[in-house]
């Protein structure tokens, strides 16, 4: 693996850029993609972001800029927060077929799942990529202006769980706080990450958790989410974020996932974990990943065949 100063040097390299994050971005994802363009324009880089998904309401007050293919014959392709070149959804095949050009292909992350999938990879494991990313800016020699910490504390404030995850530690107090003091406004942001929400998502999240399947003596809670409620209360994919932790508010329950139907037979499944259950080995038996407490993956078939399949899967990894 490199160094984030050998990745700084490799990007200080480069005339042009597009930074690719996953698909259906989160604020990690997004944090990641936006502070480290705009480290990039500041460096007169020339740079853009890419993401294959419709981006969510909540980032508006962000500014974020993202198009849903590279339009910049770029130098460089850097993918953030993504732990395999597959998560890149529709933009898989463009990153795949620039890397076979002969693009200068940089990865950096903070999944334990990834793959080391670009010539020059950067994984360290963390709370947040946004961690990440701080280091990587400041080994440019880039200055956090507000815009800069903004971005990051998205995604140091989302993928903590507001600091509230296990894998927090001293390290990520100590990123919150340069970056609060570079301007970021974390009770605004924690609001509108967390809090803010429409009448009708506030109905379709009462709905789901009223519904919630308790399996395995309670022990794994399963929230499912159909095409036909997100139609009927006209909400987007992006409504479903955060259904999955309140799975973990059970007491008994040590694992929660949420499936969301994406298409028929096809299921998008989040998995949470309290520490006993390693998620991550759950979600690579369906050729998924991420994090010990926080993974996922898709599922494919009939919805009570797919809940049997994780019973089992769930059931192998508590030891038992």
């Amino acid at each position: 693996m490199n160094t984030i100063e050998e990745i700084a040097g490799i990007l200080k390299g480069l005339k042009s850029a597009v930074i690719f994050t996953h698909t259906r971005p989160d604020g990690d994802a997004i944090g990641s993609a936006m502070a480290l363009s705009r480290a990039l324009s500041l460096c007169k880089i020339k740079n853009q972001v890419v993401d294959d998904s419709e981006i969510p309401e909540k980032f508006s007050s962000l500014g974020v800029r993202v198009q849903k293919f590279p339009t910049l014959d770029a130098e460089g392709y850097i993918c953030v927060d993504a732990s395999d070149d597959s998560r890149l959804g529709e933009l898989t095949s463009t990153f795949r077929k620039g890397a076979r050009k002969g693009k200068t292909t940089v990865n950096i992350d903070h999944h334990i799942s990834n793959t080391r999938f670009c010539k020059y990879n950067y994984v360290r494991e963390r709370a947040s990529n946004c961690e990440n990313i701080l280091e990587l800016i400041q080994a440019l020699g880039v200055p956090l202006d507000e815009k800069i910490c903004a971005f990051l504390m998205t995604g140091v404030v989302t993928d903590s769980g507001g600091f509230s995850h296990s894998d927090v530690c001293g390290d990520t107090f100590r990123a919150a706080a340069l970056l609060a003091d570079g301007g970021a406004d974390v009770g605004d942001i924690t609001y509108c990450m967390f809090r803010r929400q429409s009448k009708a998502r506030a109905g379709m999240y009462a709905e789901t958790i009223s519904h919630l399947r308790y399996l395995l003596d309670d022990r794994l809670v399963v929230a499912l989410v159909t095409q036909e409620m997100l139609s009927r209360y006209g909400l987007g994919q992006d409504a479903t974020e955060g259904i999955v932790d309140f799975g973990l508010t059970v007491e008994s329950a040590e694992v929660s996932v949420c499936l969301m139907e994406y298409k028929r037979g096809q299921y998008k499944a989040s998995f949470r974990s309290k520490g006993k259950v390693n998620v991550n080995e759950v979600a690579g038996v369906f050729g998924g990943g991420g994090h010990v407490l926080a993974s996922g993956c898709m599922f494919f078939g009939e919805y009570e065949e797919i809940v049997d399949k994780l019973c089992y899967a769930v059931l192998q990894h508590m030891g038992e």
